[in-house]
């Protein structure tokens, strides 16, 4: 597989219309284990109760111990919710649930 292949554009929806290229195996990798946590109503999980619960889901290859867990979360979720795949829900703390079931 190529450089090109290896990275994959995500959006933020912080910063719409813009894109940053990021590790595609560790982005599809957090998107699988994150999406299926996550209920399909509001108010959702919070962002805690949502990494809680993917840890034990993800690769101890491509995260080991769970390190950087929380960055690539964050750049998943900001990802999903400028494609409106999920939503914030309720007020603080962030709840985060998804409203399709598009991967």
């Amino acid at each position: 597989m190529s450089d090109a292949e290896e990275m994959i554009e995500v959006e933020s929806i912080t910063q719409l219309g813009k894109t940053k290229r990021v590790n595609r195996a560790k982005y599809l990798a957090m998107r699988d284990a994150f999406l299926p946590v996550l209920p399909t109503e509001p108010p959702g999980m919070t962002f805690a109760d949502a990494k809680a619960a993917l840890l034990p889901n993800l690769s101890e290859e491509l995260f080991p111990g769970g390190e950087k867990a929380g960055w690539w979360l964050v750049a998943v979720q900001l990802d999903l919710e400028a494609k409106g795949v999920i939503e914030r829900g309720g007020k603080g703390p962030v709840r985060l649930f998804r409203i399709t079931d598009s991967q």
